[in-house]
C-alpha cells in the first residue's frame, strides 16, 4: 500500500517536526519578544518578566521524567495532545493575566505542556521508526527548534506590533491546539509495528538464523536501573546540563537589549531567527554525524565547536557580527539530538521515554 511505497516513517519526521516548531517556537523562542511589552503594560522589572522564562525551563525539567514515564506507558500518541491542550490554557491565561502571580502560573502550565508535547514523546516515536538512519531521523525532527525560531519569532512580533501582546498569545493557544490534537490523533504512530512495517523502511526485520544472544542484548538496552550504576548516564547528564546553562542566556538576553538601544521589534526578531538558523542547521548536521561516528565523539566535536561563540559574542563590535556568532551559539542545541540519540540505543525500549525525558530534564534545568 500507499505507506510501504513511500515508508510512513518520514511522514512522522515531518509532523514531529512540526510539533517541535510549535512547543519550543511559542514556548521558548519568542518569550524575550514579549518582555518590553509587558514592562510597559504593568510597570514590571524585567527581571520579574524573566522569571517567568526561568520557570517556563525548570517546569520542563521537573516535569520531562514524569512525561517520559506516560510515554512508556500509553505511548506517545495520548500524551502530545494533552501537552496542546496544557500550552493552550497556558496561553490563554497569560492572554487575560493583568498581574505576576497569574503570569508565573500560566508559564508553569505551558512549560509542562511543552514538556509533553516536545522532544520527549516526539525522540521516541521517531527513534522507534529508525535505526539505520536514527541520528538523521532525529536531527531532522529536532530542526523544527530551531526552525520555531525563524518561522515563530517574525509572525508573532508583527502580531504584537500589529494587535498587542493580548492577541499574540491567544493566537499561539489556538494554533497549537487545533494544528497538533488532530494531527497526533490521527497520524502519530509508536512503531513500526503498529502498522506492519519495519525500521527503515526494510521488507523484512533485521535479523538471521543463528544470531547471537550478545547481539540481542546490545538491542534490548539497559534497563533503568542498570543504567544508573553506570558512570555515562552522570556524564551525560551533566554534559547537557553545562550545554543548557551555556546557551539559553545568550538566546532571549539580547532581544530587549536591542530593543532598549533603538533597533526595532522586527530586527530584534532577525537576531532570534539567526539563533534559530543555527539551531535548526546544527541539529541536522550532527545527527547525521551520529549516525557516522557515534554521539560520542560527535558531543565532544560539538562542546568543542560551540564554546567558540559563547566566549565571542561578547566582543563583537557591530550588529553583523553579532548575529555571526549568535548563528554559532544556536549550533549548541545540536545538543539535545546527541543526547535523544545516545539515550535511544542506550536504553531498553520499554523505559527509552524516561531515559529521554531524563536527560531532555538535565539541559532544561540547566537553561
Amino acid at each position: 500500500d500507499v505507506y510501504k511505497r513511500q515508508f510512513y516513517g518520514y511522514y512522522l519526521v515531518a509532523i514531529s517536526f512540526l510539533f517541535m516548531l510549535l512547543s519550543y517556537g511559542s514556548g521558548s523562542f519568542v518569550f524575550s519578544l514579549f518582555v518590553n511589552p509587558l514592562q510597559s503594560a504593568f510597570g514590571w522589572g524585567r527581571a520579574q518578566v524573566m522569571v517567568g522564562f526561568t520557570i517556563f525551563f525548570i517546569t520542563q525539567g521537573l516535569v520531562s521524567p514524569l512525561v517520559g514515564r506516560l510515554v512508556d506507558r500509553f505511548g506517545p500518541r495520548p500524551v502530545i495532545p494533552l501537552g496542546a491542550v496544557a500550552m493552550g490554557l497556558g496561553f490563554l491565561l497569560v492572554s487575560r493575566m493583568s498581574d505576576l502571580p497569574l503570569f508565573y502560573a500560566g508559564y508553569v502550565i505551558i512549560g509542562a505542556g511543552s514538556a509533553a508535547m516536545g522532544i520527549v514523546p516526539c525522540s521516541a516515536f521517531v527513534s522507534n521508526w529508525f535505526r539505520r538512519r536514527r541520528g538523521i531521523a532525529v536531527g531532522v525532527m529536532a530542526a523544527g527548534m530551531g526552525a520555531g525560531g525563524l518561522v515563530m519569532a517574525p509572525a508573532v512580533a508583527q502580531l504584537i506590533q500589529t494587535y498587542g501582546w493580548r492577541a499574540a498569545y491567544l493566537s499561539m493557544a489556538i494554533i497549537i491546539c487545533v494544528v497538533t490534537i488532530p494531527l497526533s490523533l490521527a497520524l502519530v504512530r509508536t512503531r513500526p509495528s503498529d502498522m506492519g512495517l519495519h525500521p527503515d523502511g526494510d521488507e523484512a526485520k533485521d535479523a538471521t538464523p543463528g544470531a547471537s544472544t550478545s547481539t540481542d542484548l546490545v538491542r534490548q538496552g539497559l534497563s533503568l536501573r542498570q543504567a544508573w550504576k553506570t558512570a555515562a548516564i552522570y556524564l551525560l547528564g551533566v554534559s547537557f546540563f553545562v550545554s543548557g546553562f551555556s546557551n539559553t542566556g545568550a538566546l532571549h538576553a539580547p532581544v530587549p537589549f536591542l530593543e532598549d538601544i533603538g533597533f526595532p521589534t522586527a530586527t530584534a526578531a532577525a537576531a532570534l531567527g539567526t539563533l534559530g538558523l543555527g539551531s535548526a542547521t546544527g541539529k541536522v548536521f550532527f545527527g547525521w554525524l551520529c549516525d557516522r561516528i557515534g554521539p560520542r565523539l560527535s558531543y565532544t566535536f560539538l562542546l568543542l565547536l560551540g564554546s567558540i561563540p559563547v566566549m565571542c559574542i561578547g566582543l563583537a563590535t557591530s550588529y553583523e557580527t553579532f548575529l555571526l556568532f549568535r548563528l554559532g551559539i544556536g549550533t549548541i542545541g545540536a545538543a539535545f539530538v546527541i543526547t535523544q540519540y545516545h539515550t535511544s540505543v542506550m536504553f531498553a525500549p520499554n523505559c527509552v521515554g524516561t531515559a529521554n525525558a531524563t536527560s531532555a530534564g538535565w539541559g532544561n534545568l540547566g537553561g
